[in-house]
């Protein structure tokens, strides 16, 4: 493979994407753009969460790599991409907006996506299956502030990791997943999405929401979670005969920067 050829975007049928939280300091915005960059497709599903409207209201955050995310968006959607825009619940006051389109992008409450070979796959944020954030909202406001804190000491300790040459790893994430009382949470949520779309007579789905990228039969259903660009740095992407999978992109470019002799790494770190 050339230079030129390793250089070139990878193309891709459709991208979900989820939980984003532009707006908030632990959004992974750079890494975000250079997964934007090096990956097309024809389809793009924002799938929830893009811009966090809890934290905006407390306070304003918005560097120029968060606007960035949101050019470079807007850029696919005027070239031809498909950009379809689900509000989750910490971006919900775009929610009224659903059936209306702004730049070429169309916001809708969710969508079917149908795969090359006839799957029907409904895509949908995932909060209305959080019983939390239905009946006791004062108590996900709480534990925004709780993950906000988690967020920050994940901050200065991946500050350490670049200090020392090494990749982007989530220390949240992992004590999320170690704790029992969040696995059980994770587990009960997964069987009510795909219960949903059982119910709808679809083949799976695709969702966000929980911060845990996922893909497995759960009774007969594909069930399908992006993940998110706090975290995990995960995408879900199909190719042209219909097959998905998850991209864990802080990992893909961990594995490309070893591969790359010293002077092109040097390149891609500028």
């Amino acid at each position: 493979m050339t230079l030129h050829e390793r250089n070139q975007p990878a193309r891709h049928r459709a991208i979900f994407l989820s939980d984003i939280h532009l707006g908030t300091r632990g959004c992974q915005a750079d890494l975000l753009l250079d997964f934007l960059r090096k990956n097309e497709s024809e389809h793009l599903y924002l799938v929830g969460d893009i811009v966090d409207g809890w934290r905006l209201k407390r306070w304003w955050y918005w560097p120029q790599s968060h606007n960035d995310v949101v050019q470079k968006i807007m850029r696919k959607a005027r070239k031809g991409t498909n950009v379809v825009y689900i509000p989750g619940n910490h971006d919900e006051a775009a929610r009224q907006y659903c059936q209306l389109t702004f730049g070429d992008v169309r916001v809708e409450d969710e969508a079917i996506h149908e795969t090359p070979d006839g799957r029907k796959l409904l895509v949908i944020h995932g909060d209305q299956f959080d019983g939390i954030v239905r009946y006791a909202r004062w108590l996900a406001i709480l534990g925004d502030w709780a993950y906000a804190a988690a967020l920050r000491l994940n901050t200065i300790f991946n500050w350490g990791r670049r200090k020392l040459g090494l990749p982007y790893w989530s220390l949240s994430a992992f004590l999320k997943h170690r704790v029992k009382n969040a696995v059980q949470f994770i587990n009960d949520y997964e069987k009510a999405v795909a219960s949903e779309a059982r119910r709808r007579g679809v083949d799976g789905v695709v969702c966000g929401h929980i911060h845990h990228a996922e893909m497995r039969m759960i009774d007969g259903v594909l069930y399908c979670n992006d993940g998110d660009w706090v975290e995990s740095c995960t995408a879900l992407v199909e190719d042209f005969d219909g097959r998905l999978r998850i991209v864990h992109w802080a990992d893909e470019m961990a594995r490309r920067a070893s591969r790359l002799p010293l002077s092109q790494v040097q390149l891609a770190a500028e």
